[in-house]
């Protein structure tokens, strides 16, 4: 080995090694690598920073706040409303929970698809009695396997289709990689919904649902809507999906109880019970508008955006023993308050005229760069930020509609991915689909700085023949065995590697290194390329693995060892599922 080369397999195995520990964050220890690197003299000064710009970095950027702009636009609500209810058994819930988080992670980060529907999976498990627990693994392994169907759904994807691009000349397009991702994801769903879900351990719910603020807020039927001159049965069927408990009806000064069979007119005012993100899910699926008309407008006059905010009232607030109308929230601050939560005690709405007392909690609707100050002035305590949005589902098909075009005109080859994604972006701008200030606040800067700093190392260590050392090793190990065997290994090695690291350092050097082995064997990279697009993304043995199986740790109550349950057989039906794809697509 050379200097260079004995320098970078130093360096990449301390990163691994931090990586692994944990200690520090990732996108520290990589961009320390790269400094290393560069100080060393084993990456170009000149080349340091060029991963920074790099399509792939670029992409995932792009990717994600398109995926805000979607999820703010309520184009995502539109497809979750219509997922089935509970009462046709665990495995029906499961396929349908997992169908639609599959078809989501591949047009959208797969984080942002869990985050999602995770929220509407626990409100429904809490419905029915069960622990969150029996669904939310198979819901996080169904996002993690619908983001192999596309070039965009997952990061390694992304990453294998640059490094075709760097290494044979030619990326990979749109849909190259849904043959075999949609093999594997049908496999792994069918597992996950039949078998999978019975191997889950069967805990107690750790975060009852007592535990988050249940608020009182009301909703307005506006004109021309469904809802009026019909019964409200499907207003009760709507909330249940939701999670949300009607409370009462009031019309006009006159507060009434409702039933399925009520007749809802235009203008009657909804009063609500439920969390912040069940309300938000309501509102948006039946079209409701806020009670108080002001709140409309706040939303479509204020630039930056509206913020959702909760904070507790102490006994010293301007807000103690006042309403929100007395204190002008409303004109001195271009504020509402969207709900009240008194802790187990009853609230008698209209929300605008109840008379808030010390503890209750507050659900606010603030500019998004004033919010903070809005707080301090109603001399309220802001509680932890949860990331609660408004969704504007009045922009939900032009949402849709942007993020298609763009899709099927890079799926043409009439732009390129960075730039259609570009464009989205800013036409979501324009039509004010995301608020200019939340833009960057949507792109995961530690994955940027991941993405920018291992690129140089990924490239200095092929151009240095390290790679090439590595595929020697592997293809050594399967001497004189078919070409197939060597693949099955790549893929064995890509997912060990991908369940204790970040599937995005792990694509970034394996992918290399599947090329290299493709030429040492005198056989076609594309399906040595696919087998660590797959197994890069198949890591369900550990929490650590994956950052959805890391999101779903604490609010399914799992432990570290609980994921290999379900997890290792799962892998085992990727490799026997997705081998053979792989040389049927893609021959060698």
């Amino acid at each position: 080995m050379t200097l260079d080369q004995t320098f970078l397999f130093l360096l990449f195995g301390a990163v691994f090694a931090a990586l692994i520990w944990g200690r520090w964050r990732y996108d520290a220890v990589a961009f320390a690598a790269l400094i290393a690197g560069v100080l060393s003299g084993a990456v170009p000064a000149e080349k340091a920073f060029e991963g920074f710009g790099h399509p792939a970095t670029v992409i995932v950027a792009l990717v994600l706040v398109v995926s805000a702009g979607l999820s703010r636009a309520g184009a995502v609500a539109l497809i979750t409303r219509h997922i089935g209810g509970g009462g046709n058994g665990l495995g029906r819930h499961i396929a349908a929970f997992g169908a639609v988080g599959a078809a989501l992670s591949a047009f959208m980060n797969n984080v942002a698809a869990l985050a999602l529907l995770m929220q509407v999976d626990m409100a429904r498990a809490r419905q029915e009695g069960r622990p969150p627990g029996l669904t939310l693994m198979p819901l996080s392994f169904a996002t993690i396997l619908g983001g192999m169907v596309t070039l965009i759904g997952t990061p390694p994807n992304i990453i294998v289709a640059s490094v075709r691009k760097d290494m044979l000349g030619e990326s990979y397009s749109m849909f190259d990689f849904a043959p075999v991702g949609g093999a594997v994801a049908l496999a792994g769903l069918l597992f996950v919904a039949t078998v999978g879900w019975r191997l889950i351990p069967n805990r107690p719910d750790p975060a009852p649902a007592g535990e988050r603020a249940a608020y009182l807020a009301e909703f307005l039927i506006p004109d021309a809507s469904p809802l009026a001159e019909a019964t409200a049965a499907t207003l009760f069927d709507e909330a249940d999906k939701s999670g949300v408990a009607i409370v009462a009806l009031r019309r006009g000064r006159r507060r009434m109880a409702i039933g399925r069979e009520t007749t809802l007119q235009t203008g009657d005012a909804i009063e609500v019970e439920a969390d912040a993100e069940q309300l938000d899910g309501l509102r948006t699926a039946l079209k409701l508008d806020f009670a108080d008309p002001a709140h409309k407008d706040y939303l479509s006059v204020e630039k930056a955006g509206m913020a959702v905010i909760e904070a507790v009232v102490p006994a010293t607030a301007r807000m103690a023993g006042r309403t929100s109308e007395a204190v002008g929230l409303g004109w001195r601050q271009r504020s509402a308050l969207l709900g009240v939560s008194r802790q187990g005690r009853n609230v008698s709405g209209p929300v605008r005229k109840v008379t808030i007392k010390p503890g209750d909690i507050l659900l606010l609707l603030a500019p998004a760069d004033r919010a903070a100050e809005v707080v301090d002035w109603l001399g309220c305590l802001p509680l932890a930020d949860r990331g609660l949005t408004v969704t504007r589902s009045d922009r939900a098909w032009l949402a849709t509609g942007l993020f298609a075009l763009a899709v099927a005109a890079a799926s043409l080859g009439l732009v390129t991915l960075p730039v259609a994604l570009g464009a989205v972006v800013l036409a979501f701008l324009v039509s004010r689909i995301l608020p200019p200030a939340e833009v960057y606040e949507h792109v995961e800067w530690p994955v940027v700085v991941l993405l920018g700093s291992m690129i140089p190392l990924g490239a200095a260590l092929e151009t240095s023949g390290g790679t090439a050392l590595i595929a020697s090793a592997l293809t050594g190990i399967t001497a004189g065995a078919p070409a197939w065997v060597a693949l099955m290994v790549l893929m064995v090695v890509t997912m060990t590697l991908s369940d204790v690291l970040n599937n995005t350092a792990t694509a970034l050097v394996a992918a290399p290194v599947g090329v290299e082995m493709a030429r040492s064997l005198q056989v076609s990279p594309d399906p040595f390329l696919m087998a660590v697009a797959v197994a890069a993304s198949c890591a369900f043995l550990t929490p650590i693995g994956h950052k959805n199986n890391l999101l779903i740790l604490g609010p399914g109550g799992y432990r570290f060892g609980d994921y290999w349950r379900a997890g290792l057989p799962l892998e085992l039906i990727v490799i026997a599922v997705g081998l053979p794809v792989i040389l049927f697509v893609w021959p060698l």
